[in-house]
């Protein structure tokens, strides 16, 4: 009898904090913890998934994500397009006679021994990389291998392409696409993607994508996270063949937003050439009419010399809004002598407040300013585990919204669901840090509750959102380019 008397008084508490926490869900979990604790009745159970900090940050941001006043209508994107071919890299290596050997980077891959050795480095650190292959025959043997695997996927490959086809979700957008699209891309597009006739090529450019996972052993080296290394023969984005049919397009389809990339490609040109092209790509740039707004995505670089003249050879100036992830800025501040340029590498996850200097110098550097007749205005930075947006004031609105949205689609594209599942995400940002290291910063503590905090700093303002990363990830390739899309989607110009 005294056992069914405690077992009921059992219940009864249980429903009771069942019901304190139903009429206070925002009470802090570990209150509802202690209060289980204290009533002796055990190990607390699971908190219900809205009440977990990932419940409360999704929430959160649904609430935040709200459209801009005055949108985008028509955007134009190009220039790189190309098919990717994603795999397994451990399989892929197997497949093609390759054994573990020691990690080394390689700006060019030369052979299948350095495609070993430069895999094995980027999985050693968790790093995505991209590299160009200079040897067609031994890359078109890997790719017909790569192609033919029986768990290969084809998809839309490129950060044109990807950016545009990310855009094409919103049916009220008209998305214009040129880069070299072959057979096999243009099936893949997306009916509303709009590829000018001289964009059309006979072949497509494949890309190698080889993915791992988080513990995932090739030799004696255990990849820290999942990542992708990715690698390619690709002559007609690596010299950026579309460019001057991007900017001739322009005309007739008459944007209100352009979205640039592919400069990275260049990678495996000449110093000569590389040189020649980036002034070409400034005048095409320069042709483009006067208040419709460039977005340059960036990606992964080995060129300092590349990385050096986009930044001084005129490309920033002419470019409203970067996109770029900490590979990329880190590259960029070594390349032009910015703040932290001493850091070999970021040691985990990058410190937000040596990731704020480096956004900080430059808008101040290279942005607009009464002194300087700059266009760039805002820079959208992602890593893993978290988003910043930064822009000179006066020229932007809604950047709360386009933070969250890109952080939200970062967690929902990984795991491939419509909405973000608080079970299959996990909350790693910092939840404390300093906005400076440069100066005297302010200490800034995170609640999933107001996940998007501002600061701002001399006429330029921060937005940071942590990301729910996913646990099991289904897809890392293009989650870049879907962040810097659905950041641009929810963004708003000022009219200046």
């Amino acid at each position: 009898m005294a056992l069914v008397r405690g077992s009921a008084y059992a219940g009864f508490l249980a429903l009771a904090v069942g019901c304190v926490f139903l009429l206070e869900p925002e009470l802090p979990g570990s209150a509802l913890r202690s209060l289980w604790s204290s009533l002796r009745l055990g190990p607390a159970p699971a908190l219900p998934g809205p009440a977990s900090p990932e419940g409360r940050l999704a929430a959160a941001w649904d609430a935040l994500i709200v459209r801009p006043a005055r949108r985008w209508r028509r955007v134009a994107v190009g220039v790189n397009a190309c098919v990717d071919v994603v795999l397994s890299g451990v399989k892929l290596l197997q497949a093609v006679g390759l054994s573990p050997g020691n990690g080394q980077d390689h700006t060019v891959l030369h052979s299948k021994n350095d495609l070993e050795e430069a895999f094995t480095h980027f999985l050693g650190k968790g790093a995505a990389a991209e590299r160009f292959f200079s040897d067609k025959e031994a890359f078109h043997d890997i790719a017909q291998v790569a192609s033919a695997f029986p768990k290969a996927q084809h998809y839309v490959g490129g950060n044109a392409a990807l950016i545009g086809q990310r855009f094409a979700a919103n049916p009220d957008l008209k998305v214009l696409l040129c880069g070299p699209v072959g057979p096999k891309l243009h099936e893949l597009l997306d009916d509303a993607v709009f590829v000018p006739p001289e964009s059309l090529q006979e072949m497509d450019e494949f890309h190698l994508i080889l993915e791992y996972q988080s513990g995932e052993q090739w030799g004696p080296l255990k990849a820290p996270h999942a990542n992708r290394f990715i690698f390619s023969h690709d002559l007609s984005n690596g010299a950026m063949n579309m460019l001057e049919v991007f900017v001739s397009s322009l005309e007739e389809f008459q944007p209100d937003l352009v979205v640039l990339s592919g400069l990275h490609m260049m990678d495996g040109q000449s110093k000569e050439r590389q040189r020649k092209r980036l002034l070409e790509v400034v005048n095409s740039i320069s042709d483009i009419p006067t208040g419709v707004p460039i977005h340059l995505e960036l990606a992964s670089m080995t060129n300092l010399e590349l990385m050096r003249s986009i930044v001084h050879q005129q490309v920033f100036p002419v470019v409203t809004s970067l996109g770029l992830n900490e590979q990329e800025l880190l590259f960029l501040s070594q390349a032009a002598s910015g703040p932290h340029s001493s850091l070999a590498s970021w040691n985990g996850v990058p410190d937000v407040g040596m990731v704020s200097d480096i956004l900080f110098w430059i808008l101040k550097e290279h942005g607009r300013s009464q002194k300087r007749a700059s266009d760039l205005t805002r820079i959208h930075f992602h890593t893993l585990v978290y988003h910043i947006l930064a822009t000179v004031d006066g020229h932007w609105a809604n950047q709360l919204a386009a933070v969250a949205a890109g952080a939200r689609v970062a967690g929902t594209q990984a795991c491939a669901t419509e909405t973000i599942d608080a079970s299959r995400v996990s909350l790693l940002a910092p939840r404390e840090f300093s906005t400076s290291h440069s100066e005297a910063g302010s200490r800034i503590t995170v609640n999933p509750s107001k996940p998007v905090v501002e600061w701002h700093r001399e006429g330029v303002s921060f937005y940071f959102t942590p990301v729910l990363v996913c646990k099991d990830p289904v897809r890392t390739v293009g989650l870049g380019d879907a962040i810097s899309a659905e950041g641009l989607f929810y963004s708003e110009v000022r009219p200046q």
